[in-house]
């Protein structure tokens, strides 16, 4: 096993284009070690095969299969044809959308600019505005290798004179890489059969971010204004802004800013659509390493002071400082009405068009509430849930209800919506200390994603509040299913009398109960 888990490692490795030098340096690893466990020579725990799978953008359950060429595991998980099916209600939805773009100076060093300017350009051609934000912090910390000239408080760099002309340079330097990249013949390859004009300009005014635990930090600043008008002038002329983390003051001081920041209050100040940062995982870990695929305004308060608490952002386990850095901004973001922020893996090659254009998305969904709510029914839900249940009715799953039915009963119907789409529903029906669950369904382009267990816990609350010591439910083809939820196969003889009166014999479903 232990040879097949280090074959399976160089294989991916190659098909990524990565020779084992610089998948080493992401690994932390030394080439040696790396090479010992393709090889395999050595062993691997459980916590570098989940870091392995994230830089390569796969599941861990791939290392183990006998065939990774041809398992359908590392390709996508539908065909084209459902794919673009799925992606086409999200590319009417983002047409004439606004979105900002941030990600840190590590996609430059790392050689994925190129990848990213692709998305981008695919972007702009479906119609979509595109905002830019840039980072150049590991390119800094490269040219300021005497650490000791280095002063960092609260891991926020001391820009110096001389560290800010260095700064100057650098900045000027990636900002021609990225226009050079978007200039590139080969993407004329892509469905837009002109080069995206990049524009860049003074947008941002900036102030000194002052004395800091009694350190002045000289010329690293903060943001003062953002240049609205002139961003969105930009925009409306088809031209992609590039925008760098400097600020300028009035009296024609240079200021080094944090691009997380920058890219937030941008953000914000043009009230974009979307802000999307590039990260260094497949979105946000929780303090026990595990992935958060939606988080809301309240999850990451918390979030973020189980880490000041319990650890410190440098120190925190699944977390990098950087990521924590990225967190807060998108706070600040959702906190001034961008409505959505999206944090996706830069490793993983067109990691915001899977993100953008489909149901599973690719990270972390940062929003102030909830993307899926459960609510009483409206009369507004009558052809929705209809739709919902009729196919199921028509296969003899469910009693099959007309519509007048549905519209009838629908207090006593219960539904979910994610991102505003009705995908499930229930319905309860109380005889006298025993209710009913009926018509329970998930749409099922949403099943086996955890929103049948949210339903039917939330069903079992309303059933609670109702007085009811008792549920049950009838059915033809997920009596396991409710079996795992703790319902118990019973006599059909002892359902509520009421109830027996429109009993449906010929349909021969069985009957579960569950105790409250």
């Amino acid at each position: 096993m232990q040879k097949l888990v280090g074959n399976n490692i160089r294989k991916l490795r190659k098909l990524h284009g990565l020779n084992l030098d610089l998948f080493a340096e992401k690994l932390a690893l030394s080439p040696s070690n790396l090479s010992r466990i393709e090889r395999g020579e050595l062993n691997i725990n459980v916590s570098l095969l989940q870091k392995i799978a994230e830089v390569l953008g796969t599941s861990v359950q791939v290392f183990f299969t006998n065939d990774i060429q041809s398992n359908s595991s590392i390709k996508s998980h539908k065909d084209f044809t459902q794919q673009f099916r799925e992606s086409s209600r999200y590319i009417n939805e983002f047409s004439g959308k606004t979105f900002v773009i941030g990600f840190s100076g590590e996609i430059i060093q790392d050689n994925q600019l190129y990848a990213l300017v692709q998305d981008i350009n695919l972007l702009q051609s479906l119609n979509i505005q595109v905002v830019l934000v840039h980072g150049i912090r590991p390119q800094i910390d490269f040219s300021l290798n005497n650490k000791s000239a280095e002063i960092m408080v609260n891991n926020i760099r001391v820009t110096t004179k001389d560290t800010m002309e260095k700064v100057i340079d650098i900045n000027g330097r990636i900002k021609t890489k990225i226009e050079s990249a978007f200039s590139s013949r080969a993407l004329s390859n892509q469905s837009s059969n002109t080069e995206s004009k990049v524009s860049s300009g003074n947008f941002l005014t900036a102030r000194p971010l002052g004395v800091i635990n009694g350190i002045d930090m000289q010329f690293t600043g903060q943001i003062r204004r953002v240049d609205t008008d002139s961003i969105i002038n930009k925009l409306n002329n088809k031209e992609v802004v590039l925008i760098s983390p400097l600020g300028y003051s009035p009296v024609g001081d240079i200021f080094n800013l944090s691009f997380e920041q920058v890219a937030s209050h941008v953000a914000t100040s043009i009230k974009a659509d979307k802000l999307i940062y590039y990260i260094n995982h497949n979105g946000i870990h929780n303090m026990k390493g595990l992935p958060i695929s939606e988080l809301t305004t309240i999850k990451v308060e918390k979030l973020i002071a189980n880490i000041e608490r319990k650890t410190s952002p440098g120190k925190a386990p699944y977390i990098s400082y950087s990521d924590f850095n990225i967190l807060k901004s998108s706070m600040y973001a959702i906190k001034h009405n961008v409505p959505k922020v999206h944090l996706i893996n830069r490793h993983v090659n067109g990691s915001i068009i899977e993100e953008l254009f489909t149901e599973k998305g690719s990270g972390t969904i940062f929003t102030d509430h909830p993307l899926e709510i459960i609510r009483q029914a409206e009369n507004k839900d009558v052809k929705k849930i209809h739709q919902l249940i009729s196919p199921l009715g028509n296969k003899g799953i469910l009693i099959d209800r007309a519509e007048e039915i549905v519209e009838r009963d629908i207090r006593h119907f219960y539904v979910i919506e994610h991102t505003h789409d009705l995908i499930g529903c229930a319905a309860l029906y109380k005889y006298e200390n025993s209710i009913e669950i009926a018509c329970f369904a998930v749409n099922t382009d949403h099943q086996k994603k955890g929103y049948g267990d949210k339903l039917l816990r939330f069903c079992e609350k309303q059933c609670k509040q109702m007085y009811g010591d008792t549920i049950f439910v009838f059915t033809t083809q997920s009596e396991h299913w409710f079996i795992e939820k703790g319902f118990v196969l019973s006599d059909k003889n002892d359902m509520p009398n009421k109830r027996k009166e429109f009993y449906q014999p010929e349909r021969n479903s069985k009957y579960f109960t569950k105790k409250l």
